[in-house]
């Protein structure tokens, strides 16, 4: 098979999601499309707008067709999601997974679940353990679970909604739902006790081509070829692909957007506290990636709230002042996630806070957790920043800070979509880490200890 000149890509994250091609010989996104990722309130749950995402990715991918043109398809998608299919179509709506749910059937899946030794998945709030999201789909909706016939793993949806062919993958599977045993390569003992095994699609590759696009979907778009469609990969693990390519271990990748999910490559998957939303994922192989999480771009986004917009040049400055009088944020905003699940977030020293002492707060927070979350799994070697924090100077600047190891800082707003393209065969480009003259001054170090003090 030709390898592709131009891919592709369908990427949804949490927050939003976008339509992009990659262009196979630079390794660069050349047309991207954005939509927000709306979750409607029901009936029976929360769940994720898929007819509008499906419109805008056929939109897209007819534009793309038309100019630049494009000659294989990948996906790119969050975690903790599943599409559950009836005869023709989904049996029920695809659940968002910050749902939480009753008392009752909360306790009773935590009597269900298999433990952290056979599974290195945290037990997590609301939908973040996909056995969760299943085992409350069945329990309080036994008349449409009933009309279930296949499950597929999140991003392998959207290859059957573009092939007609169902599939299952691992860096889905993988990814802290209870499902999988890592060690072991297969399902956990959660399938059989939630009684889905002959309702799981088949686990294929992330790197197959599953099938070409359905006629039906590419005489509309305007294909004039066969255009195949691979099998796709959680997003996460997406940005972590192209330097598994490139690197050996050990190193970490830091994937910042919603979630900041931190893999530590030849880290310890053997000491893991799943008290401190450790776990470990799946790599695009099938191997077992020692894992950490917080939701800091979340986090970041509510810090950030109520202030207008500061430039970072204007953080930059007010930096100094910040560390001097010890202004900082304790973990943890989004409580139920992250090192410090349980604690309750709180402001000190913040008064008369503009909003460019808020974004210097703030990013000094999240770099101080992400060091946390890299102490925690072990990570050893240099640290790669992706996604949107990679722009943060205080955030790049901190944590080479406290590491005292080189940080490189990645351009563009997301490696998901670089990744998910190298499914199709796009080798990983050079990418020239972003430069950062931000020097931090001397009372960095007593703020820090303050910082980790209070915890």
């Amino acid at each position: 098979m030709t390898a592709p000149s131009r891919i592709a890509v369908l990427d949804i994250g949490k927050t939003n999601a976008k339509a992009v091609i990659v262009d196979a010989e630079t390794a660069r996104e050349i047309a991207a499309r954005t939509m927000p990722n709306r979750v409607l309130a029901g009936p029976p749950y929360p769940h994720y707008d898929m007819d509008g995402l499906w419109r805008f990715f056929l939109a897209a991918l007819a534009e793309f067709a038309r100019d630049p043109g494009f000659d294989a398809i990948s996906i790119t998608t969050h975690g903790a999601s599943a599409a559950l299919l009836g005869e023709d179509g989904l049996a029920m709506p695809v659940l968002d997974y910050e749902h939480t749910y009753p008392d009752h059937i909360r306790e009773s899946y935590a009597a269900l679940r298999p433990n952290f030794g056979e599974t290195s998945s945290p037990l997590l709030s609301g939908g973040l353990n996909l056995g969760a999201q299943l085992h409350y789909q069945k329990t309080a909706f036994p008349d449409l679970f009933a009309r279930v016939k296949t499950i597929l793993t999140y991003p392998q949806y959207w290859a059957w909604r573009l092939t007609g062919i169902a599939a299952c993958e691992a860096t889905s599977l993988g990814c802290h739902t209870d499902l999988w045993n890592p060690r072991a390569g297969s399902f956990s003992s959660l399938v059989d006790r939630l009684e889905i095994g002959s309702l799981l699609a088949p686990v294929r590759s992330a790197f197959d081509a599953l099938g070409t696009v359905l006629p039906e979907i590419a005489d509309p778009i305007g294909l004039d070829k066969p255009v195949p469609v691979h099998c796709g990969i959680h997003d996460s693990n997406a940005s972590l692909l192209p330097h598994l390519l490139r690197r050996e271990p050990p190193f970490a990748v830091v994937s910042t957007g919603t979630w900041v999910v931190i893999f530590g490559v030849g880290g310890h998957a053997e000491h893991l506290d799943p008290r401190r939303d450790t776990l470990v994922n799946v790599d695009a192989y099938r191997r077992p990636v020692p894992s950490a999480r917080f939701m800091g771009g979340r986090e970041f986004e509510l810090l950030m709230k109520d202030a207008p917009a500061s430039h970072p040049n204007e953080a930059a400055a007010v930096l100094p002042d910040v560390l001097i009088h010890q202004t900082m944020v304790l973990p943890s905003i989004v409580k139920g996630t992250g090192p410090f699940p349980s604690r309750e977030m709180a402001w000190l020293n913040a008064e008369n806070l503009t909003p460019p002492k808020r974004h210097a707060a703030a990013s000094l927070y999240a770099a101080l957790m992400t060091d946390v979350s890299l102490g925690l799994v072990g990570a050893n070697g240099p640290i790669i920043v992706e996604g949107p924090f990679a722009k943060n100077k205080i955030y790049i600047a901190t944590l080479s800070g406290l590491i005292g190891r080189e940080v490189l800082a990645l351009p563009g707003s997301t490696g998901t979509s670089l990744g998910a393209a190298m499914l199709a065969g796009m080798q990983p480009g050079a990418s020239e880490p972003e430069s950062n003259d931000l020097a931090l001054p001397e009372t960095f170090a007593p703020y820090a200890e303050t910082w980790r003090s209070l915890l």
